[in-house]
């Protein structure tokens, strides 16, 4: 049976279906379109408390239960424990992919989200919030950058980790980042967008 995938238009949603796509899992696209406050319904109440996308609902999930799953981390953490896949199972390894998955969810994520917002959502420019977001989106590249200079990807092997970042670096020109100024970034960008199943995933919802 095909895990339900609860999402739309953002890097966010785009995580899970190229890690579904990535990971070979079966899955349907339910599309929550958070422009009409669908995120507020209660049916998907139910599912993601926090009335956010991306959810998913697992027809085969613990002791061949369904379960729903919330938050995109969260979300990707159980996928990749359900098919052993891009998460080490122990060791500093396993250590490595989860500090970077967690920077990407509590830094890259709400900051390069803020530095969207006030470039392109704000009904008047703010000066002060523009300067601050932007500022402290170029430190987190500057920190990726340093991280790839040596690696092919962002924890050693292909993990959970690149699959949650690249969504949010695809949309660098909304938040003015020239990739070029983060060379090891931009070498990582175009072989992640290289991948088919990165493509794939990218397409939907």
């Amino acid at each position: 049976m095909s895990i339900q995938l609860f999402a739309f238009d953002t890097p966010n949603g785009r995580k899970i279906s190229v890690a579904l796509e990535e990971m070979g899992l079966p899955y349907q696209v339910k599309v929550v379109n958070i422009t009409k406050d669908d995120q507020f319904k209660p049916d998907f109440l139910r599912i993601s408390p926090n009335n956010k996308i991306p959810a998913i609902i697992d027809p085969d999930g613990p002791d061949g239960q369904a379960i729903s799953v919330f938050e995109s981390g969260a979300i990707l953490m159980y996928l990749a424990e359900k098919t052993g896949r891009f998460l080490p199972v122990q060791g500093a390894a396993r250590v490595s992919v989860m500090e970077w998955l967690m920077f990407q969810m509590g830094g890259i994520g709400p900051m390069f989200g803020q530095a969207h917002h006030f470039l392109r959502a704000a009904p008047q420019p703010v000066p002060y919030a523009i300067e601050r977001y932007t500022q402290e989106t170029r430190r987190l590249y500057k920190v990726l950058d340093h991280q790839l200079e040596d690696q092919e990807f962002i924890a050693g092997d292909y993990s959970i980790a690149d699959i949650a970042t690249y969504p949010w670096i695809a949309r660098h020109e909304w938040h003015r980042v020239a990739l070029a100024d983060f060379p090891s970034v931009q070498r990582w960008f175009a072989g992640m967008g290289a991948r088919p199943a990165v493509q794939q995933g990218m397409a939907k919802p």
